[in-house]
């Protein structure tokens, strides 16, 4: 991919605390208008390296680009360029929502009108409460409404949805969805595998310090990981067979021991989830099961 359509680029990167390597040799591209969530461990580099790409921390050695500069050195104007939430922000708590979003503002040297941010982020109703007022959900919104008021062309997030219910992470899933329809690059920071599921458009997974993966969520971890696993009860004998032709299979059974009804005796369709496979990346050996286990796996009826 030509540099012009990066958004992120980073290789060898390398970062030592002590004798620690927080971050050992990682590559990773991001592209112009993508969201790519970055996950891993707890201690695997994650944090230290999108400090690194926001320009909070110099690195050790290692090429870094983000929107074609250097963090290290770049100046204000590039800083104008990038959005960041953090995964905690406490400040200014007696301001109202009003009044953060046009200080904020005023940062930039061409913000997004403050009203329509509000509007954005779906804070009208709350524009003149008072930050400390505000619920998590509204909290988190505000720090988004923040980090996009500067026209951002990139957009960090940390831990977005941490202490979220379930329906406020879905509606906040929905913004960040729209921010990436209007052309924001998105790195997403998450804990939550569902989270990165249904927003990334790309998964990287690092681990002690390099990313040991990154593609779609769909095709992590290579075709060999996402095969599925057959399972069907024939003669009184529980049988098993794995298969990237799960639908030949079923045919072939149904019709074999279907009977009439076609219905095949004890039949499971078993897929490894994103949970599986990022579970075998992170692993010591870094190796993904090929079957995936019964307490891990998704299972799909079949008609």
């Amino acid at each position: 991919m030509d540099d012009n359509d990066l958004a992120v680029r980073v290789t060898g990167l390398q970062k030592r605390y002590g004798e620690k390597r927080a971050v050992d040799g990682l590559d990773l591209a991001v592209a112009r208008g993508e969201i790519v969530a970055v996950l891993g461990p707890n201690g695997a580099g994650k944090t230290t390296t999108v400090e690194i790409l926001e320009g909070y921390r110099r690195r050790d050695a290692g090429d870094v680009r983000v929107l074609g500069e250097d963090p290290q050195t770049a100046g204000r104007a590039w800083r104008s360029r990038i959005g960041i939430v953090l995964q905690t922000s406490n400040d200014l708590a007696e301001a109202t929502v009003s009044e953060l979003v046009h200080h904020f503002a005023r940062y930039y040297p061409a913000p997004r009108d403050p009203d329509e941010v509000i509007d954005a982020v779906g804070l009208r109703e709350k524009a003149r409460t008072r930050t400390r007022q505000l619920s998590g959900g509204q909290r988190r919104r505000l720090d988004v409404a923040l980090g996009i008021v500067g026209r951002p062309e990139l957009l960090f997030l940390d831990e977005p949805t941490t202490g979220f219910d379930p329906e406020a992470r879905h509606a906040f899933w929905d913004l960040i969805a729209g921010l990436r329809d209007g052309g924001t690059t998105i790195v997403l920071t998450t804990h939550y595998l569902d989270e990165a599921e249904h927003l990334a458009d790309r998964v990287a997974v690092v681990r002690s310090g390099r990313v040991v993966a990154v593609d779609t969520p769909a095709d992590l971890g290579g075709r060999s990981a996402r095969r599925a696993v057959v399972r069907w009860t024939e003669g009184g004998t529980h049988r098993q067979e794995q298969t990237d032709s799960p639908t030949a299979l079923v045919t072939a059974l149904a019709t074999r021991i279907g009977g009439p009804s076609g219905e095949v005796p004890g039949l499971q369709v078993l897929r490894p989830t994103l949970e599986d496979v990022y579970l075998g990346l992170i692993a010591d050996d870094g190796t993904v099961a090929g079957t995936p286990a019964p307490a891990l796996v998704t299972t799909e009826a079949v008609r």
